[in-house]
């Protein structure tokens, strides 16, 4: 008997499927580099930010990944309790 989850199941990681870049720009979308520079208070957000700088950096320092995933969730569960479309 296989006891995995049916294919169909939604996975239980709100992450799964977003890559970090798909993260970083959306939360840019939302917010700005200068707003995501006050809540997650990293050189990468406020001194000449691009996507790719903060990639760069993201990708090396685990506990700044965090924060960006953090922030992530909270602005998709926001938006979920927004309605749709807000995001």
């Amino acid at each position: 008997m296989n006891s995995s989850p049916p294919r169909s199941a939604k996975p239980r990681d709100p992450l799964h499927g977003v890559t970090l870049e798909a993260m970083v720009t959306a939360l840019e979308a939302r917010y700005g580099w200068a707003g995501l520079g006050v809540r997650i208070p990293v050189r990468c957000f406020t001194h000449e930010p691009s996507v790719a700088s903060s990639l760069k950096f993201l990708r090396k320092t685990p506990w700044a990944r965090e924060k960006v995933e953090g922030l992530y969730l909270f602005m998709v569960r926001d938006a979920g309790r927004s309605g749709p479309g807000v995001l």
